[in-house]
This record gives structure tokens, C-alpha cells and sequence, in this order.
């Protein structure tokens, strides 16, 4: 089984509910699904691998042990292109905006997707697949900090690490709105879930 990521032109940021339903139609292909757009054609010429399905959209397959390796490549060159990116396998929609305040912030999932720059919508919703298969997310922007997170039984167990001043902190969290919460604020510079948690030292 392949694993497939579709790339097309959006003008503002979509769900993943709506990236799901154009990637279907576009399947489909369904007139007026979304709308052509030049970038799609220079996108897949840059890509090794990238099929140009129609006007208005392409798709880069790999085989499953490429996955990792090929779709941060993926990502980046959409991003470059100012096209969306749509992840069927994750179900998770690579929006351009809006992103969080440090350049080169990094998304790690434990199923083994790397974003770098990711927008604030797909750390919102990667955050919904934890699950065993999934047993972590982070954000880490490399040498200066990290938040991550872990699911439990009852929860989930949330870390932030100071690098600057080798501080790490660990607590629990009852829900993900809790979690989501602390990652928007992390992204965006914000630091109220160190004071609205009760953290150990680790």
C-alpha cells in the first residue's frame, strides 16, 4: 500500500474537513472542486515523483518506508509553491498560515511526521491523532525550547523544557483542550500554561 499526499491551490486556510472533501472530489474529478492554478504545474516540476493530476491539483506516492523521508521535502516545496498540502493517511491539512512566532519551529509526531514552520491549525488538529500509534507531539525550536506531549491512561503528561537554562518541567493534563491550549500558547510566545499547571521538576 502506497502512502499519497495531494497538493493544491487554496486562497485562504481550510479544515481538514474541507481539505478532505476537495480531495475526494478531486479524485472524483469534480469540476469547480477547487481552482487551477499555475503554482500546481511548478510544483510538480520540481518534484522528483510529483504527478500533475490535472489543472488543479498533483500527487506526490511513495512506498511507506520513503514516507518520512519524502514528504517533509513534500511540505516545504508546497509551502515555497503557496498550495496546500493534504495528508490522507493522517487525515491533517498543511496550511501556509497562520504560523507561530519562531522561524523554524519544528512539529514532531511519534508516527514519524516533520513539519518545519507548521501552521497553528495543524498543531491543533495533529495533536487529535496521539494514540498508541501515535504516542507523542512536540514543538522544538532546536537549542532554545520544547513543549511535548504524551497520552496516559487518565490524561496526558505535557514537558517544556528550558535549554537556555537546562530547566525541564513535567505535569499532567486531564484533556486535550488543556493540551491545545499550551501548544498555541508555546507557539505563539505566550508562557500562561507554566503558571496555570502545577509542574515537577525533572
Amino acid at each position: 500500500m502506497s502512502f499519497e499526499l495531494a497538493v493544491w491551490y487554496e486562497p485562504e486556510p481550510i479544515s481538514r474537513e474541507r481539505a478532505e472533501r476537495a480531495y475526494h472530489a478531486l479524485h472524483r474529478g469534480e469540476p469547480d472542486a477547487v481552482e487551477s492554478h499555475p503554482q500546481v504545474t511548478a510544483f510538480a516540476a520540481q518534484l522528483a515523483g510529483a504527478e500533475q493530476v490535472s489543472p488543479e491539483f498533483a500527487l506526490v506516492t511513495v512506498e511507506p518506508e520513503r514516507a518520512d523521508e519524502v514528504s517533509g521535502e513534500v511540505f516545504a516545496l508546497a509551502r515555497e509553491c503557496g498550495l496546500v498540502c493534504y495528508d490522507p493517511q493522517r487525515g491533517l491539512v498543511h496550511n501556509l498560515a497562520p504560523l507561530g512566532v519562531y522561524a523554524g519551529m519544528q512539529l514532531h509526531t511519534g508516527d514519524g511526521m516533520i513539519v518545519v514552520d507548521p501552521d497553528l491549525g495543524l498543531v491543533h488538529d495533529a495533536l487529535a491523532t496521539l494514540s498508541p500509534q501515535n504516542p507523542f507531539t512536540a514543538l522544538v525550536v532546536f537549542g532554545s525550547h520544547f513543549i511535548q506531549v504524551s497520552p496516559e491512561i487518565t490524561g496526558y503528561e505535557l514537558e517544556y523544557k528550558d535549554s537556555g537554562r537546562d530547566l525541564m518541567f513535567r505535569t499532567h493534563v486531564p484533556d486535550l483542550e488543556a493540551v491545545r491550549t499550551a501548544f498555541a500558547e508555546y507557539a505563539t510566545g505566550g508562557r500562561d500554561f507554566l503558571e496555570r499547571h502545577d509542574w515537577e521538576r525533572v
